[in-house]
């Protein structure tokens, strides 16, 4: 009988504890600095193993509901404060006063991306930046992206005001296919451009949390096409920071500009997240920002850069291929022309880019989240996002992009050790974007097409030549005026309605300019942690699918079908792509050395699957020091563009490298290198010139063509090596970072200028040649994607350090070095590494230099160094700039205002040939925000 009374007692107790653990309870209290006794706003306390958390109000106040059983442990986290745990007893749940002591630097960060688990930024296996909110709120950059620039080991290429192009490690380019760009951990790519579009579609300033930066290849990783490096925007949780929050902006560019008047620039955003109980919470984003961007107007003549001779001499060339203009392209608006005896290239006259846009800029963008815990260690996520566009893009040309839109819906389930990801991306161009080239182009071939025009230049030139007592120069301005008579004028209303018509017409070879892409793909991954399941080493497993659906035009991309059966055309059709990994992490000597091996391997369509590892090893002497070294390769696959394109751009065709797309042309088995027809023609003008029959100069000089031999495209691929070293000195006050890469670059993708003979087969029969001279219709022109044949490395040294001092001073410095090392052979395309030796940084600040109030100032220098593109080649020059910005915080109020400029001294400058001129940036920011992070 007493016994089972007992058990009964013993039973009842436990039911109640059972329900008592069951029912939600609260855990409060307040967050202070341990030295001042000052409340911490914006402190993050989140409970351990669970993701029930939340952040400290402006006066230091906090609130957890959970159901957690006690005693429980709190982690809590503040910027510039070493991470602490606490412990939760029964009698101590409510009312806690916890206190954070100053770690004085950034180096107790915890960061996700590079292993793609939850590690200390101190012991990353390899070189990982990162930027937190009190660092983008206290950069002197008008934006979060614009601040990514002075980040360590960062080459920012601005193609326009509201599109920037991120890149690490060298092989920079306007479309940085290199570079992969997540939010939250979902890739941000343009499936038709093959690139994000900037953050056009991301985060807004007042939902972004932080941004971590790999430098580097993570192909082993992250598969895809992250060879150069991947940047992971992350945005704030609705469960930590609910709360009304707006942004405004407004500032002004072009302030003493000889092209354009001042203009003012505005950008709008407004937040809003609540918890719902204690499961459901939700968020909505939204901003429109406009503006005028910066104006592109470069005129250097580019024919002679090239390797033309043909006009060497003359005082006017009438020939002339300014960057910056287009209708006078060299390789397709230029003519040989006998005048007076003489041989001479002649090109249309083309339009300026500044006289065929008003340069107007706009973006707006809405994402809403929806979030859901089902319990404390899952969550379940669903986000919409819709941005649409209006800026200046480059690929081979400059781009109008003029209501470019892009959705995306993402599905997230992250549990305590796996988390599941399916997402879905589309992108429409719109109505209104176009491309420069085929616009002037053929807005010079609407007022007369170009044989008519070559042969009024030809009698022009003629009759002033017999009149003006042979003066070459002055005859060939006088034939030009004469066949340029009657053409469209910038700013008539002939020349809008026939602009007009253009860019709404898709055809660029000869009545268009419209750039109409229609593009979308799917991707799901997954991954799992098995390290509960086996805990002596960490096992991660994953994987993913992708399958991209494109939407024919007619113009950037034809159904590969359609070459065997036309009535596939107007079908759609797809590219998909799938990979694992798998990584396993053993800590060894008390945890003082790790060591992490990962293997991936890709299969994407039409190639061989693909193998990627990566081994790194870090070893920690002590907490403060940390060494680290890696090796891995990777491999990135041809995007949509440089597999499918189809584009005949003025009589030169943009061929994609996959067979399935141009072995019915027949180019890649029979044509010459353009640079080897380029010579060929010198020499027999040069020959004819002086007195040569031209029939027989064609076949002596017929020696100096070159065949290619070059084949269908093929995935690129790189090994790379890196050692570095993070660590902590004099007492917690200067905090280093530096590394050293190499790694070698095969089967580079990139393009190559062809010229085909409309028939014949080269080295069998002898007129080939003649064709190749001839031109016009005798020739077919490609720039067709495909391989260097060259094994090319590079290598640099990327070192900074963050010192603080006196107060709440801090300076930050780093230098970033890149160079080719080797080029294996010569070859007729070399991959174009479009980097500067060296990029700099430095800044000072004080987040609290007077109460409430705090500045930065920022300065950025780059050597200069050579750029080459399809657009342009030649040395971008190097510059320095001066940022700068002082901040003052309204607590009472939730505000903060900022004033600041970047660029203040508004030195002029351009990042790439064919580029806008950036000068100065003059803004002001107000921000309201009921969850204010001030601290």
């Amino acid at each position: 009988m007493l016994t089972r009374l007992k058990l009964t007692l013993l039973l009842s107790v436990l039911v109640a504890l059972s329900a008592a653990a069951q029912d939600p309870y609260i855990i409060s209290g307040k967050i202070y600095d341990s030295l001042n006794n000052q409340s911490l706003a914006g402190a993050s306390i989140r409970i351990k193993n669970s993701n029930s958390g939340t952040v400290a109000k402006d006066d230091g106040s906090f609130q957890i509901k959970t159901t957690q059983k006690l005693p429980l442990t709190l982690i809590v986290t503040s910027i510039g404060y070493k991470t602490q745990e606490f412990t939760v007893t029964e009698t101590a749940g409510s009312g806690l006063t916890l206190s954070l002591n100053s770690q004085s630097l950034l180096v107790d960060q915890v960061v996700v991306t590079a292993s793609r688990v939850s590690e200390s930024i101190l012991r990353s296996p390899v070189t990982i930046e990162k930027l937190d909110l009190r660092a983008i709120k206290e950069s002197p950059a008008p934006t979060f992206f614009d601040a990514l620039e002075n980040v360590k080991g960062v080459q920012m290429t601005t193609l326009s005001l509201g599109y920037k192009v991120l890149n690490t490690r060298g092989f920079a380019g306007t479309t940085n296919s290199r570079f992969l760009q997540m939010v939250d951990g979902v890739d941000n790519i343009s499936p038709g451009i093959g690139a994000p579009i900037a953050n056009a579609v991301g985060p807004t300033e007042l939902d972004i949390e932080s941004v971590e930066l790999i430098p580097g290849a993570a192909s082993a990783l992250y598969g895809l096409n992250a060879v150069n490096g991947i940047a992971n925007l992350k945005t704030k949780s609705p469960f930590k920071y609910p709360g009304l929050s707006v942004y405004q902006k407004v500032g002004v560019n072009h302030v003493d500009d000889k092209d354009h008047d001042a203009s003012i620039y505005s950008e709008t955003a407004v937040r809003w997240a609540q918890v719902l109980g204690k499961k459901f919470a939700y968020k909505i984003n939204a901003s429109y920002s406009q503006g005028t961007d910066w104006i592109a107007d470069n005129t250097h003549d580019q024919y002679f850069d090239v390797g033309n001779k043909t006009n060497a001499g003359l005082a006017n060339n009438p020939a002339a291929d300014l960057i910056n203009r287009y209708g006078d392209e060299y390789n397709s608006d230029l003519k040989t022309l006998t005048l007076a005896g003489k041989k001479y290239d002649v090109s249309r006259t083309g339009y300026l880019e500044k006289d065929l846009t008003d340069y107007s800029i706009k973006n707006s963008k809405v994402d809403l989240s929806l979030h859901y815990k089902p319990n404390e260690n899952t969550e379940v996520s669903y986000t919409y996002r819709i941005g649409t566009v209006s800026n200046y893009y480059q690929r081979g040309n400059r781009i109008r992009l003029d209501g470019e839109q892009i959705q995306q819906h993402a599905f997230d389930i992250k549990g305590q050790d796996f988390e599941i990801k399916a997402y879905y991306t589309n992108e429409n161009t719109g109505n209104n974007s176009f491309n420069f080239r085929p616009l002037g182009e053929n807005i010079d071939m609407a007022f007369k097409k170009s044989n008519q025009w070559w042969s009024d230049y030809t009698a022009a030139f003629n009759s002033a030549y017999a009149s003006n007592g042979g003066n070459v120069d002055a005859s060939l301005q006088a034939a030009r005026a004469s066949a340029d008579n009657g053409r469209y004028i910038p700013g008539t209303k002939a020349f809008d309605s026939v602009r007009n018509q253009i860019i709404h017409t898709n055809n660029w070879d000869t009545v268009g300019a419209a750039l109409i892409l229609k593009s979308a793909f799917v991707h799901t991954e997954g991954q799992y942690d098995f390290s509960r399941i086996i805990p002596w080493v960490q096992i991660l497993v994953g994987g993913n699918y992708r399958n991209y659906i494109v939407t024919p035009d007619g113009n950037n991309y034809v159904n590969p079908a359609s070459f065997i059966d036309p009535k596939e055309g107007n079908k759609d059709f797809n590219y998909y792509s799938y990979g694992g990994f798998i990584q396993a992490t053993k800590n060894l000597f008390n945890e003082k050395l790790r060591i992490s091996a990962s293997v991936r391997v890709d299969k994407s369509e039409y190639f061989d699957p693909k193998v990627n590892p990566r081994i790194s090893i870090v070893y920690s002497p002590q907490q403060q020091h940390n060494f680290r070294a890696s090796f891995q390769n990777g491999y990135r696959f041809p995007t949509l563009f440089e597999g499918f394109a189809y584009v005949n751009n003025g009589g030169v065709r943009r061929l994609g490298g996959l067979k399935v797309t141009s072995q019915h042309l027949n180019v890649f088995e029979n044509s010459y290198i353009n640079t080897s027809v380029t010579a060929f023609k010198n020499a027999v003008n040069k020959d004819v010139n002086g007195g040569m029959n031209q029939n027989a100069a064609i076949t002596q000089e017929s020696k100096l063509l070159v065949k290619s031999t070059y084949d269908y495209i093929q995935p690129e691929h790189i090994n790379s090596f890196e050692v570095g070293y993070k660590g902590i000195l004099f007492n917690n006050k200067l905090f280093v970072d530096i590394d050293y890469y190499f790694s070698g670059y095969d089967h580079f993708i990139g393009q190559l200028d062809v010229t085909q003979p409309y028939k014949g087969t080269i080295g069998v029969n002898d007129s080939t040649a003649f064709y190749a001279y001839n031109g016009g219709k005798q020739v077919n022109k490609f720039k067709m994607w495909t391989n260097s044949k060259s094994v090319v490395t590079n290598q640099g040294v990327e070192a900074g350090i963050t010192y603080n001092f006196y107060k709440k001073f801090n300076i930050s410095a780093n230098a970033s070095y890149a160079a080719i090392a080797n080029i294996s052979s010569s070859d007729a395309f070399t991959p174009a590494f479009n980097t500067p030796s060296w990029i700099t940084n430095v800044s000072i600040g004080n987040r609290e230099v007077l109460k409430n109030t705090g500045f930065n100032i920022g300065w950025h220098w780059q050597t200069a160094f050579y750029w080459n593109s399809p657009l342009a080649a030649g040395e971008v020059p190097a510059y320095g700039s001066i940022d700068a910005q002082v901040n003052y915080r309204i607590p009472k109020l939730f505000s903060t205002i900022k004033l600041g400029g970047t660029n203040i001294f508004n030195k002029k400058y351009y990042q790439y040939l064919g580029g806008p001129v950036v000068g100065g940036f003059y803004y002001f920011t107000i921000v309201f925000d009921t969850n204010t992070k001030q601290k």
